[in-house]
């Protein structure tokens, strides 16, 4: 697994910012803006290890679903291209035979 992570991060190197990233991914920039909320304590409520604890826990959860969401979103855009893409290609292509002519057996 790491092995392929390393390759996701080489691939993105050097091409956009974080900022640039997350804000291409709304729904994962949120829940990434909410885990910092909770690790600032914005709301100066959190007291205690356990709720910090709990609220962390749950705010992961959630940008892991948003993550999958911004994943799979990507993973159909590009099915669709790519569908697009052939479906044009095999429009475009000139028939090679009109067909086999039919063969008469001799006795």
């Amino acid at each position: 697994m790491s092995k392929h992570f390393g390759d996701v991060e080489s691939s993105c190197n050097g091409k956009k910012s974080l900022e640039e990233r997350l804000n291409a991914h709304p729904l994962l920039r949120d829940r990434m803006e909410m885990l910092l909320r909770v690790v600032e304590n914005a709301a100066g409520d959190v007291e205690k290890a356990d709720e910090a604890e709990r609220l962390m826990i749950e705010e992961i959860r959630q940008m892991g679903n948003a993550a999958l969401q911004s994943w799979a979103e990507n993973q159909h855009k590009k099915k669709v291209e790519e569908f697009e893409k052939s479906k044009r290609g095999s429009r475009r292509r000139k028939k090679n035979s009109t067909g086999t002519a039919c063969l008469e057996k001799s006795k």
